[in-house]
């Protein structure tokens, strides 16, 4: 196959080589050369060529006549041949001649042609070369002029308007091929801007914020004198008339304060600069446009929202001494403003760079961080005045944002929490106050000697006695001067509860609750907390206790007047179904009932200290006529206590002598059945019984007014029968009449009358020889075991 194929290309070559001229036979020969059947295509052309030959050797002698008589006549043309060549030469080197200079000019006149249509040409395609330099030269001086976005208009005509037209051009390739480089130049250099803006809105976000709420707080007083014009009656005129419309440029009322801050059209400029003041908002409005027209205005919003969410949390970092001034809240506050300030002026200046969601997924944040800030670093403080103004700042950033639609609900909920330990504050303050009070006290009644101080002490403490303003100067109060002191700082602290509840937007009900109940802490937790520590103290006495007792009587009449107090600047009526009451009567009466108890612990300590003088010689063969001086004296000591307790409430001063009469009682019954005590004779129980007597006398004396009859005699019942029993050896009535009600020792006690019996036993009895032998102590201490073994069958019997 393949020779068939190799021959019947050679033939194809021989055809062509003998179709062909002589001077493009190369090419095919060339063909031959290439190939490597060299040999073969040799012998084809030989065998060729014989071929030929002898078809032209045929041809040769069948035209061989004719031949010869064509070159016989080509003989005769030549001669004439020769004379029209040299005719010819001649004419040829004449017109050469003539020629010559026309052929010079006729080449001047075509190089002159040649270049008046390159001029042409060049002149057209300059024509269309220029506006595409001129928008070129135009592109890179609004470049340097950093008009990125006028630039990047340039560079869209240069791109589909002028380069097409000059496209086969080299420079206009190396433009097209500089565009993708110049977009991301514009790119590059206006996300520059953008950055150096964000430094600039992070730098100015505090001054933002100030200017912010400052406006914010002059609308509010305008309101306020706006309300209170209304109220009086003195304006009719509309809000509008009175302060400029919220509206500026179809500004959206949620950012009605933003006209005021963004705009700048105050006459007072310096009292309110305008954000535009401070930041320069043409980059992010440039920026947004170049990544808009380039394709790439997602990248643009990611970045710029990815960008502000990281200056968010920069802002919502406080700095770790917030809490030591004011003016660290101040500027974290101004800084959150200021941040929410320019994002609202963005969201309304801008189509979709940010949008609602954003900003509520900020302000949550910022409101979670925000509120967690404040709880952490106000809990630091312990100054009222501080949290005061904390507060007042609170709500002056609250009102702000508001004014902007955002919702802070959560932020004076924050604030009721603040009011809770602003409370706390106040009352570790006012317990302060009050210990100051109570121990600067000298708990006497207070001295007036003319009217003018009477008056002064009367306008300080509502107290009415008609009796006590009739006497003459001088005369004195009841109560000491802590009376007065500690119900003006009573008053001062619903005060101080009164501030904080301002601007809260509580019902008159919540602050009326609110007061009340933190009025309530006060009195039952502090000042009785005080009032407890006082009576408590060691080194209060008997006179200052009476006295506390005195002021805590005024003190709880005087509850009633701090119930219309509170009335009356909460304008909330006392019989409201919500209204607190104040638990003022249960502090004082605590506090009195405190210091009564501890005015009975005092007299009977004493009394026990008068006691521990006691010394009884139990084995006294003879009895005193006269009563023990310890109790002289301890009478003595009585008589001039209650001689104090005059002003005292009649109960008190009752139980109080009842109290230590019975104390009295009971020491002594314990003196005489101590343990320690193994014998006693009856010449000691009869110098006993004249101590008794003694307190008796003192008890019939009526040392304090008020009892019926005998009842103060009674508390030495006890003793004054078993004396009796034991003194009169009645024993045959107490063992006969025993359990029944007409029983003349029905206070004794079987179990006390032994143990004193077994010790009137002579225990040396049983070791004298004598005295066995002497009838009537041997009777005497026969009725003595007689006797006790019928107590012990009463007892056994009893316990049965």
């Amino acid at each position: 196959m393949a020779e068939l194929e190799t021959a019947a290309e050679h033939e194809r070559i021989l055809r062509e080589i003998e179709s062909t001229e002589t001077a493009c036979i190369g090419p095919t020969l060339r063909s031959v050369y290439d190939g490597e059947e060299h040999g073969h295509f040799m012998e084809k052309l030989e065998l060729r060529i014989k071929n030929h030959d002898r078809e032209i050797e045929k041809m040769c002698n069948f035209h061989y006549q004719g031949f010869v008589d064509s070159i016989t006549e080509l003989l005769k043309v030549r001669g004439e041949a020769e004379k029209l060549k040299n005719q010819v030469t001649d004419t040829n080197r004449r017109l050469q001649l003539d020629g010559a200079e026309l052929l010079s000019l006729m080449k001047d006149l075509q190089q002159c042609r040649v270049q008046q249509r390159n001029i042409a040409a060049t002149v057209d395609n300059l024509n269309m070369c220029l506006p595409v330099l001129e928008m070129y030269s135009k592109l890179r001086r609004q470049m340097k002029a950093k008009r990125h976005y006028p630039a990047l208009k340039t560079l869209e005509q240069l791109e589909h308007t002028y380069l097409p037209q000059v496209s086969h051009y080299r420079f206009c390739q190396v433009m097209v091929d500089n565009i993708p480089k110049l977009r991301e130049e514009i790119k590059d250099v206006s996300m520059s801007d953008l950055k150096d803006f964000l430094e600039s809105i992070r730098k100015h976000s505090e001054r933002i914020g100030e200017a912010a709420m400052k406006q914010a707080q002059q609308q509010r007083n305008l309101d306020n004198i706006l309300s209170v014009q209304i109220k009086g009656g003195l304006g009719k005129r509309s809000r509008k008339e009175l302060c400029p419309s919220p509206e500026v440029n179809g500004t959206s009322p949620m950012s009605e304060q933003d006209s005021g801050i963004l705009d700048v059209e105050d006459e007072d400029e310096e009292e309110a600069p305008g954000t535009q003041d401070l930041v320069d908002f043409s980059p992010v409005y440039r920026c947004l446009h170049i990544y808009t027209v380039l394709g790439s205005r997602e990248i643009f919003e990611n970045y710029y929202r990815k960008q502000r969410r990281k200056q968010a949390r920069l802002v919502l970092q406080p700095p770790s001494n917030m809490h030591e001034t004011l003016d660290g809240y101040r500027k974290y506050f101004h800084q959150i403003v200021g941040f929410f300030v320019v994002e609202d002026h963005i969201l309304h200046t801008t189509l979709g760079l940010v949008n609602r969601a954003y900003i509520d997924e900020l302000w949550e944040l910022a409101l979670s961080k925000t509120i967690a800030a404040l709880r952490t670093h106000s809990s630091y403080c312990s100054d009222p005045n501080l949290v005061l103004d904390l507060k007042n700042l609170i709500v002056q950033f609250a009102d702000t944002l508001q004014g902007y639609g955002f919702p802070v609900n959560q932020l004076f909920d924050m604030l009721l929490e603040v009011r809770d330990q602003y409370s706390e504050i106040l009352l570790k303050k006012w317990a302060l106050l009050f210990r100051n009070i109570l121990d600067a006290d000298n708990y006497s009644p207070i001295p007036v000697s003319d009217e003018d101080s009477y008056r002064k002490i009367a306008g300080q403490f509502p107290f009415q006695d008609a009796e006590l303003e009739k006497q003459s100067y001088p005369k004195k109060f009841p109560f000491s001067e802590f009376v007065p002191k500690v119900y003006s700082e009573i008053k001062e602290f619903i005060y101080a509860c009164l501030k904080f509840s301002e601007d809260l937007h509580l019902s008159s009900t919540e602050v009326d609750d609110m007061i009340r109940k933190s009025t309530n802490l006060l009195l039952t937790r502090t000042l009785s907390n005080c009032l407890q520590n006082v009576i408590k103290k060691k080194n209060t006495g008997l006179t200052e206790l009476v006295q506390i007792i005195i002021n805590t009587s005024h003190l709880e009449i005087s509850c009633k007047y701090l119930e219309e107090f509170i009335t009356n600047i909460t304008s909330v009526l006392p019989d409201t179904v919500h209204t607190s009451k104040l638990y003022g009567l249960t502090t004082f009466k605590d506090a009195r009932q405190a210091a009564e108890e501890e005015i009975y612990t005092n007299l009977n300590q004493k009394i026990d200290q008068f006691l521990q003088l006691a010394d009884y010689d139990w084995m006294a063969s003879d009895s005193s006529d006269q009563a023990s001086d310890y109790l002289v004296d301890l009478v003595a000591f009585l008589n001039s206590t209650f001689a104090v307790f005059t002003h005292l409430p009649g109960k008190v001063a009752q139980t109080a002598c009842m109290s230590a009469c019975k104390h009295l009682s009971t020491s002594l019954m314990q003196l005489l059945l101590e343990v320690e005590v193994k014998q006693i004779t009856m010449g000691a129980l009869q110098h006993f019984n004249q101590d008794v007597k003694e307190c008796e006398r003192f008890a019939r004396s009526g040392p304090v007014p008020g009892f019926q009859g005998d009842t103060l005699q009674l508390a030495f019942i006890d003793l004054r029968q078993l004396l009796d029993l034991f003194i009169k050896w009645d024993w045959s009535n107490y063992l006969a009449d025993y359990g029944q009600p007409t029983c003349k020792y029905l206070r004794v006690n079987p179990t006390t009358a032994l143990i004193l019996l077994e010790k009137m036993k002579d225990p040396s009895r049983k070791n004298n020889v004598f005295a066995q032998f002497r009838k009537n102590e041997r009777d005497k201490q026969k009725l003595i075991e007689t006797v006790a073994r019928q107590l012990r069958g009463l007892i056994n019997s009893h316990h049965l």
